[in-house]
């Protein structure tokens, strides 16, 4: 037996009841075997595989807070601290009734090869809580959120562990959860990314996912003789991935013609009007279908995903597993020709399949979504160099480090006889840093 499938054995009989986690856990380790083949012996002798799959550790615990009405509410929080082989853990807070261990174990794994390819010294981890901050009252967000930092803070620290945002943390979030972590400590440091700019936060920083997500695209198409300048593009989402995706690619000249929320999703012929948008979502913090009344032309389609329109390329950007096999086949029937994918693992191995069967280019998350984590590790060196800089210097580092992702990613495919599949190339670049990493550090 295979010593990919040997370990990933044990871990499907352990973690049964995991199955993001797994599915997770499957696609990285059967995309690294070249790589753990080509090294077997070192690799076995010294459990690397059976060390990257376990968190090194999983810290979780009750956040009771009290809401408008003073009656007592309790949630669950978590923060898997994954493995921290080449720089302290970082990755993203998730405040959503969804969240549970095996989500955020997924996220966590994935963390650490999206972290590596970005090249810089950052660990994989991840954290959140099922809380709901959607409905709440500023007042009742900032109670959990110091509540929550009253007990993480006890793990996590500048060399440690840096959280940031994602699904349900934003600017709001992250400020009440810096204060709590500096009332309690008494330190002024890099803790979290993401903050706001008056506090240590980064320029680019809100919009580094969404255009790290097109110039990666927009890298792979040039090398395949193409361009993004007059393309019909599908977008998922219409939180900061799918916004700032839709900005940039607009920017280049393609035309987007759908966003989403949880709800479903608008259609517009002409192309977003990405101001509506925004006022929307980001000042009235409403849903997708008010576009519809607002934009002659557009039609809101109800419980629906948008992956049925006719479009050139797809750029997934709302939240795991929103494109299965069925609605693969819908893009393959619409001509599209390209996904990147903008959210974590948005596309599930069934959909994955019809993309390469048909001949896709495809980038997966842990290279097309890393601009978000990259710009988050440029806003811990600004914070350790107490320097600020301006948002075309950190947009220009954003830019190269997808181009050098992209390479990456390329280089690692073709030295493993895979030439052009880029989910193969992207795991392995980011885990052969990784294991280099901890076969020189011991057994730890």
């Amino acid at each position: 037996m295979s010593y990919v499938k040997e370990v990933y054995d044990k871990l499907a009989v352990k973690y049964a009841n995991e199955k993001e986690f797994l599915q997770a856990a499957r696609e990285v380790l059967e995309s690294i075997k070249p790589a753990v083949e080509a090294n077997e012996e070192a690799y076995r002798r010294s459990g690397v595989l059976e060390r990257l799959v376990e968190p090194d550790r999983i810290i979780s615990f009750r956040v009771p807070w009290i809401d408008d009405q003073g009656k007592v509410r309790v949630n669950t929080g978590w923060r898997v601290q994954f493995n921290d082989a080449i720089g302290p853990y970082k990755g993203g807070l998730r405040f959503h009734p969804s969240v549970n261990q095996s989500i955020l174990k997924f996220l966590g794994f994935e963390q650490i090869f999206k972290n590596s390819l970005t090249g810089l010294p950052i660990g994989g981890g991840k954290g959140g809580s099922d809380f709901d901050p959607h409905g709440k009252s500023d007042r009742e967000v900032m109670a959990f959120c110091q509540s929550f930092m009253t007990e993480l803070f006890k793990y996590v620290g500048a060399d440690e562990d840096v959280p940031a945002g994602d699904i349900g943390v934003g600017a709001r979030e992250v400020g009440y959860l810096y204060g709590q972590y500096k009332r309690i400590t008494g330190l002024y440091e890099g803790v979290l990314t993401g903050k706001g700019l008056s506090y240590g936060g980064s320029l680019a920083r809100t919009q580094a996912t969404g255009y790290g997500l097109v110039y990666i695209t927009d890298e792979m198409l040039k090398q395949a003789g193409k361009s993004l300048a007059g393309k019909t593009v599908l977008v998922s989402g219409s939180g900061n991935v799918a916004t700032y995706a839709c900005e940039k690619a607009q920017q280049l000249g393609a035309r987007v013609v759908t966003m989403s929320d949880s709800s479903g999703y608008i259609y517009d012929p002409n192309g977003i009007d990405l101001d509506v948008v925004k006022q929307i979502k980001q000042v009235r913090r409403g849903r997708i279908s008010e576009y519809a009344d607002q934009v002659a032309g557009s039609v809101y389609h109800a419980g629906e995903r948008p992956w049925g329109e006719k479009c050139d390329i797809a750029l997934p950007c709302a939240t795991q597993n929103e494109v299965n096999g069925a609605d693969a086949e819908k893009l393959v029937a619409g001509g599209c020709w390209c996904v990147a994918e903008g959210a974590n693992m948005p596309s599930t191995p069934e959909a994955i399949e019809t993309y390469q069967k048909n001949g896709f280019l495809f980038m997966p998350a842990k290279a097309a979504n890393a601009g978000g984590v990259a710009v988050s590790a440029l806003e811990m060196s600004q914070n350790s160099l107490r320097l600020s800089w301006t948002f075309e210097e950190v947009d220009a580092r954003l830019k190269d480090i997808m181009k050098n992702i992209y390479r990456k990613t390329s280089e690692a495919a073709r030295k493993y006889g895979h030439e052009g599949d880029f989910v193969v190339g992207s795991n392995i670049a980011g885990f052969e840093k990784v294991a280099e990493a901890m076969l020189a550090q011991g057994n730890v």
